[in-house]
C-alpha cells in the first residue's frame, strides 16, 4: 500500500524523557550501510519548507560485506544493488508477480531451452551511456567463466549453455534444461565498459571510486565502512527519478541510539525493532510504527561438519553434533511459544518450515507425527538411549566421556539473539548440557571458517525460493577450506540435492511447489537447522518527513528489504503531493509483462507470491 500521512501540529509540552529497550537485531536487518557525521541530518533538509535538501535518512545496524554486486550477500548490501542497478524482471509492489525491469519482455521457446528477452531503450547508465543488451550478456558470460564472479549469485547462472546479445535490444539465454527461475533471476546487470576493466573479481569490492556507474534509480555517491553510504537520485531513470535529493543509509550499532535519533528528527526510518521500542514509539509524536507479516524466518543451525567440494574437512564444530540424537534432543528442548511470547512478545509467530507462512503455496509445515514439539522429557530419553549418560555432577558427557559442552555464534548487536541465548541455555542446561554464547560484533569470519558448533541463522526468502533453497546444496560448498562458498553452514545431502536438481526444472507451478515442500521436509528431518519463529518486520519512520510510501506488498507488507526498490524510489517528502516517484503512482498496476502464455499458466499462478532471503542474523539478504 501507499501510505499517506497528515504530519500533526508539534505539541507544545515538553518532550518526555522515555524508557528505550537495548541494541537493534543486526541479524534482522535487510538494508544498506551507512551515513557519515558529516551528512545533513533528515530534519534540516525535509522539515524545513523552504526548498531546502530533502534527504532520507534510514537507520541500519548491518555492515556491508562487498559492494560488488558479484560477491554481496548480506541483505544491506544486496539492498544497494537494488536501488542502484536494474535486473531483467522486478516484482511487482502489488503482488509480487514479474513485472518489467531491464527487459520490456521475455518469452521461452516451445522446449522452454532458450529464453529471449527484449531490452528496454530507455534505460542510461548514469555515466551517460546508454546500456544495452551486451551489458547483460557480459554480466552473465562473466559469472560463467570466472567463478569469482559466481560467488554470490552463481546458482542463477549454473544451467546456462550459451548468453548472447544478437542486437542491442535482444538478449537470449540458451540453457542445459529446463529452468524455473528465468523470470527471477535476482542478478543485477552491470555496465561492461566499466567491470571489464577489473582484475581479480575475488578481491574487487566496488568501493573506491564514486559515483559508481549504475542504471538503477538511484547512484551510491560516497561510501566508509560502518559509519554510511549515500546515494543521490539517477535523473536518467526510465521509471522517473526518486523525489528525495538523497537517501543515506546510517550506521548504527546501538539501535536505542538509532531510536533517538529517529525521535530527534536526525533518522527518517528505523527497521528491525524490539517490542518495547515499538511500544514506546506507538504514539510518538510524527512517528508511525509499520508492523507487519514477515518474510525472515529466524533459526538455530548446527554445524554438519564444515567442509569443502574437494572433500576437506575443516573448522572446529562439536562431534557431537553429527549425531542426529543430540541434534533432536535439543531441538525438542526449544520451547518456540516461549520464544515468541517473551522474546518478542507476539511480533512473530511460531517457526516450523523453511519458508515463512506469509508465501502462499511454499509454506509448508509438518505431519503431526513428524513435528518436533516441546517436549524435554523426551529429549532426555533420547539421550540416554543414545548413550549420553549423565555423570555424578549431573551433566551429559559424549562418548569420549567429556561433559558435552556446545558454543552458539550470537551477533552481539542482536537482543533477539542474547535473549534466545539465554533460554537455551537453561533448557540445555536442565538436560545436563553446556552453552557457551559467543556474541561477537562479526560472525562471518568463524562461521566461514567452519569454527562453531550452532548459530543463530536465518534468511528474507524472496518471490522465488530457488536461492535460498539453493545454499544448502552440496554445489554451495566452498571450493577448498581456503575459498568462500555460497553455503549457508556446510549441509550436504544428496536427496535434498536430488529435489532441488528437480524443482529446479519444473515449470509447472503446483509441481514445483510440492518439491520445495519436499526439500523442506527433507531439511527438518536431517535436523541441521531449527526453524523457530517468524519474525513480523517492526519498524517506524517520520510522517513530518516523509509524507507517502508503498510497502511491499502493498496491502500490509514492509518497508525496509523489499524484492525491488519500491519504498525509498516512492518516497515522497513531507509537505509534496503525489503518490510515489517521478511524479507517477507507485503501484505495478497496470504494467504490461511481455511473457509468454505458456509460462504465465505455469508459473505466474503461485511462483512470485512471496519475498526473500535473509541470513546469519540478517548477515545475507
Amino acid at each position: 500500500m501507499v501510505i499517506k500521512v497528515t504530519p500533526r501540529p508539534p505539541r507544545t509540552r515538553p518532550l518526555i524523557r522515555l524508557f528505550l529497550a537495548s541494541g537493534v537485531a543486526a541479524s534482522a536487518l535487510v538494508a544498506v550501510p551507512a551515513q557519515a557525521a558529516h551528512a545533513q541530518p533528515a530534519t534540516d533538509d525535509s522539515k524545513d519548507g523552504k526548498g531546502g535538501k530533502k534527504v532520507l535518512t534510514i537507520a541500519v545496524s548491518q555492515s556491508i560485506d562487498s559492494l560488488s554486486p558479484f560477491l554481496a550477500q548480506r541483505l544491506t548490501s544486496t539492498t544497494v544493488h537494488r536501488l542502484a542497478y536494474e535486473y531483467l524482471t522486478n516484482y511487482g509492489p502489488k503482488d509480487g508477480r514479474p513485472i518489467p525491469g531491464f527487459a520490456t519482455a521475455w518469452a521461452p521457446s516451445p522446449d522452454k531451452l532458450t529464453w529471449t528477452y527484449t531490452i528496454r531503450t530507455d534505460s542510461t547508465w548514469s555515466d551517460g551511456t546508454q546500456a544495452t543488451a551486451e551489458d547483460a550478456a557480459w554480466t552473465f558470460n562473466k559469472m560463467m567463466t570466472d567463478p569469482n564472479a559466481a560467488t554470490a549469485n552463481g546458482s542463477f547462472t549454473a544451467n546456462f549453455k550459451k548468453v548472447t546479445a544478437p542486437d542491442p535490444r535482444t538478449l537470449v539465454i540458451e540453457l542445459k534444461k529446463p529452468q524455473a527461475t528465468m523470470t527471477a533471476l535476482d542478478v543485477p546487470i552491470v555496465p561492461k565498459h566499466v567491470w571489464e576493466k577489473v582484475g581479480d573479481f575475488s578481491k574487487f569490492n566496488n568501493d573506491q571510486s564514486f559515483p559508481i556507474v549504475g542504471n538503477g534509480p538511484f547512484v551510491v555517491t560516497d561510501f566508509k565502512v560502518d559509519q554510511y553510504l549515500k546515494l543521490t537520485p539517477n535523473k536518467k531513470f526510465w521509471r522517473g527519478a526518486p523525489k528525495f535529493d538523497e537517501l543515506v543509509l546510517k550506521y548504527y550499532k546501538d539501535n536505542d541510539a538509532a531510536v533517538a535519533a529517529l525521535r530527534k528528527g536526525e533518522v527518517s526510518f528505523v527497521p528491525n525493532l524490539t517490542p518495547a521500542q515499538a511500544a514506546s514509539l506507538k504514539n510518538a509524536e510524527n512517528i508511525k510504527v509499520n508492523d507487519a507479516p514477515g518474510r525472515r524466518f529466524f533459526a538455530l543451525a548446527t554445524n554438519p561438519g564444515a567442509r569443502s567440494k574437494d572433500g576437506k574437512t575443516f573448522g572446529s564444530g562439536h562431534r557431537a553434533l553429527l549425531d542426529p540424537a543430540v541434534r533432536k534432543a535439543l531441538f525438542l528442548s526449544v520451547d518456540r511459544r516461549t520464544i515468541v511470547d517473551k522474546v518478542f512478545q507476539g511480533h512473530a509467530v511460531e517457526g516450523e518450515g523453511y519458508i515463512p507462512p506469509r508465501f502462499g503455496s511454499y509454506f509448508w509445515k509438518p505431519a503431526p507425527t513428524q513435528k518436533l514439539t516441546h517436549d524435554p522429557a523426551k529429549a532426555a530419553q533420547i539421550l540416554d538411549q543414545a548413550g549420553y549418560k549423565k555423570d555424578g555432577t549431573g551433566r551429559r558427557t559424549g562418548k569420549d566421556g567429556k561433559q558435552l559442552d556446545f558454543r552458539i555464534l550470537c551477533h552481539a548487536t542482536d537482543p533477539n539473539d542474547k535473549a534466545v541465548g539465554k533460554y537455551l541455555q537453561e533448557w540445555w542446561g536442565k538436560l545436563g548440557i553446556g552453552l557457551k554464547v559467543d556474541c561477537l560484533d562479526n560472525v562471518s569470519d568463524p562461521w566461514a571458517k567452519g569454527d562453531y558448533d550452532l548459530a543463530f541463522d536465518g534468511w528474507s526468502v524472496n518471490p522465488d525460493p530457488d536461492y535460498v533453497l539453493s545454499i544448502h546444496t552440496c554445489g554451495a560448498l566452498p571450493a577448498t577450506p581456503k575459498d568462500t562458498g555460497a553455503t549457508d553452514n556446510f549441509i550436504c545431502d544428496r536427496q535434498f540435492d536430488e529435489l532441488y536438481a528437480r524443482q529446479s526444472v519444473e515449470y509447472d507451478a503446483a509441481k514445483r511447489a510440492d518439491l520445495v515442500k519436499r526439500m523442506q521436509s527433507r531439511l527438518y528431518d536431517t535436523g541441521y537447522m531449527n526453524v523457530m519463529v517468524y519474525p513480523n518486520a517492526v519498524e517506524a519512520y517520520r510522517t513530518d518527513q516523509i509524507s507517502s510510501i508503498t510497502t511491499m506488498p502493498e496491502d500490509g507488507g514492509n518497508l525496509w528489504g523489499q524484492d525491488g526498490y519500491w519504498s525509498w524510489w516512492s518516497a515522497v517528502p513531507a509537505g509534496e503531493g503525489g503518490t510515489g516517484a517521478g511524479g507517477g503512482s507507485s503501484s505495478s498496476a497496470g504494467v504490461v509483462v511481455g511473457i509468454g502464455a505458456a509460462v504465465v499458466a505455469a508459473v505466474a499462478a503461485g511462483l512470485f507470491l512471496m519475498l526473500r532471503r535473509r541470513s546469519t542474523a540478517d548477515d545475507r539478504e
